[in-house]
């Protein structure tokens, strides 16, 4: 067994420990695998250890990443996406977790239907006010929701948010409470307007915690393919 599958059979086992110390079935939890910077034989690595699910940032670094990574997996772009690359990314991906904007969600919807598919999309949501990060306002959120019946060829599926980076993981609990209970106030306004009710959040370092708050997604990068160069 190689280290890329040692390390995810560790993180699956350590998902598993948190999902069941809060009532929680292991199963309703995904563990997308974060590919970014690192080559198309680590993505390969970890598919023989049988992971399906992959993260990337980049539109570019996926365009020349995915053609190589061999059929049956499927892909996440988790980074910012700018509108002039949503034609891209809708022939690239098949969940975006970064939309933030109807400018952009409107661009998506056109470039997903010139690709005849539907594609799943997150609505990011900025919870902290960082400058360094993107993400939609809960009043801008519902604006999304509310224009999301007229796009015919995206389902919003759930919601999404990084947290401000701390050392202590603990401190990250309280962003991923709000995503969840701000996913409970949009379902109880709009019924069924977030699909499948994806929570995506939790990364190596704070997971868990993410997952005692309901994260249906947890995205891991370095405990999974080691150091960023």
């Amino acid at each position: 067994m190689n280290q890329i599958a040692r390390n995810l059979q560790s993180i699956r086992e350590e998902i598993r420990v948190a999902a069941e110390g809060c009532g929680r079935s292991p199963g309703d939890i995904l563990l997308l695998a974060v590919s970014k910077t690192f080559p198309p034989e680590a993505v390969a690595a970890a598919a023989a250890a049988g992971q399906t699910l992959f993260g990337e940032s980049r539109v570019q670094e996926a365009e020349g990443k995915i053609p190589l990574s061999g059929p049956g997996l499927e892909w996440h772009l988790i980074g910012h996406l700018q509108s002039n690359k949503a034609r891209r990314a809708a022939k690239l991906f098949d969940v975006i977790h970064s939309v933030d904007s109807v400018k952009l969600a409107a661009r998506l919807d056109q470039a997903a239907g010139e690709a005849d598919r539907t594609l799943s999309v997150l609505l990011q949501a900025d919870l902290a006010g960082e400058a360094t990060k993107f993400g939609a306002s809960p009043e801008e959120i519902r604006a999304l929701l509310a224009a999301a019946p007229g796009f015919r060829n995206l389902r919003v599926d759930g919601l999404m948010t990084i947290p401000p980076f701390f050392d202590d993981p603990a401190r990250s609990r309280p962003y991923f409470e709000r995503l969840r209970r701000l996913l409970e106030t949009l379902e109880a306004e709009r019924p069924g307007c977030l699909g499948r009710r994806h929570l995506s959040m939790g990364m190596s370092h704070d997971f868990a915690e993410a997952i005692r708050e309901g994260a249906t997604i947890v995205r891991i990068g370095g405990a999974i393919f080691g150091a960023r160069t």
